[in-house]
């Protein structure tokens, strides 16, 4: 995968998706990783990069749930080459910032991510982590191993708020299942909190969205659902605008209306796109091993011995892509729940997801079959499968 670069660098384009409105004909101008300029009206014919006629330009992808890709799973390899193998595989498909994600596990897997993760902010793409478990509730465990499951100790949780200063780090929990304090804790440390694998009612969930909680984990998977005299986890997230919602758009996690009554609730700025996604993307295996046990790729459904759904075959262009047919929804909609709306529940709206002055030059170019072209990361840009000869 080649890398292009320089301080200053001018990228025209037929179509520029600005982040909150296609644009006709314009030109991006990119110096020391920042976006200087956007102009409209016409493409600069002198431009350093000339985008493909049917080429869009917009705001990089951001995927906060990122279990793995390119034949890593994150929690086999919490390392920082562990870590460039997974970014690298979903750079390829759009992806310009993420989370690399640990799902529950033995302490000393977090404890060796925690080393390391500093050190892995430095790689291009890295936004922070997101660690998803251990505090989860058994009842909703989806794929995760029960034995591991666990309310975090002192030790346990030293090593968790460590992430809390390791960039826009995320901590998924079942409030119903932790001390209120140690809500208060973590956030307190700088974390985010996102309320999944949860059988709380919905009355848990607001009371841990006073506290602070801000984002709901894959919703409709792995918590209490609505229901007419307990509205559960799903409803309270659909209800209450103050919580963003991740959602997993590949057809099998949730059914095409579901999505579309999420998106009716929560609209596109507060949906988030997600991919959820294992080691498989980016390569042509079928199998791997996730904690002992196997997991087998079958018709894009990813699934353990018992066939419970173990985590998702999917990228963010694909998620686009699904959002715009599946939900029924614009382009740009789509295009917001994968970019703009990820940064503002990172706290990162003023730096990420609108090509605007002054923000960084995270960027994707995609064609109208919705492949890949290039990426640029704080203005490196990087060739995509799609391999386009004029980048």
């Amino acid at each position: 995968m080649g890398q292009t670069g320089s301080s200053s660098v001018t990228i025209a384009a037929q179509r520029i998706f600005d982040g909150a409105a296609m644009r006709g004909p314009g030109s991006v101008r990119i110096s020391q990783g920042r976006i200087e300029s956007a102009t409209f009206g016409k493409a600069e014919p002198r431009a350093s990069i000339q985008l493909p006629p049917d080429a869009i330009l917009a705001p990089g992808f951001i995927d906060i749930q990122v279990n793995g890709g390119g034949g890593v799973l994150l929690n086999e390899q919490p390392t920082e080459a562990g870590v460039r193998r997974v970014v690298a595989a979903h750079r390829k498909q759009g992806t310009t910032g993420c989370l690399p994600t640990l799902i529950t596990d033995r302490r000393e897997v977090i404890e060796r991510l925690a080393v390391v993760a500093e050190a892995c902010l430095k790689i291009p793409g890295v936004l922070g982590f997101h660690l998803e478990g251990p505090a989860i509730n058994r009842s909703r465990k989806g794929i995760h191993p029960e034995a591991e499951i666990r309310v975090p100790d002192e030790r346990d949780l030293a090593a968790i708020k460590s992430f809390g200063s390791r960039g826009r780090s995320v901590v998924t929990l079942a409030p119903e299942c932790v001390p209120a304090s140690m809500i208060d804790e973590l956030i307190g440390a700088g974390l985010r909190v996102a309320a999944g694998h949860s059988d709380g009612t919905a009355a848990d969930i607001r009371q841990a969205v006073d506290r602070g909680v801000s984002g709901v984990t894959h919703l409709f998977n792995a918590m209490s659902q609505l229901n007419a005299r307990e509205p559960g986890v799903v409803g309270a997230a659909l209800e209450d605008d103050r919580l963003f919602a991740g959602i997993i758009c590949d057809g099998i996690h949730v059914d095409g209306a579901a999505l579309r009554v999420a998106f009716r609730c929560k609209g596109r700025d507060r949906l988030m796109l997600v991919t959820d996604a294992m080691p498989l993307v980016g390569t042509n295996e079928r199998q791997f091993v996730l904690q002992g046990r196997q997991i087998t790729l079958h018709d894009h459904r990813l699934t353990g011995p018992d066939g419970t759904l173990a985590g998702a075959h999917l990228t963010m262009i694909e998620a686009v892509r699904n959002a715009v047919a599946l939900l029924g929804i614009s382009l740009v909609d789509a295009l917001i729940m994968a970019s703009a709306t990820p940064a503002a529940f990172l706290g990162l709206a003023s730096e990420l997801g609108r090509i605007a002055p002054g923000y960084r030059a995270d960027l994707v170019a995609f064609n109208l079959n919705f492949e890949v072209l290039g990426t640029w990361i704080g203005g490196v840009g990087s060739m995509g499968e799609a391999n386009a000869a004029s980048l």
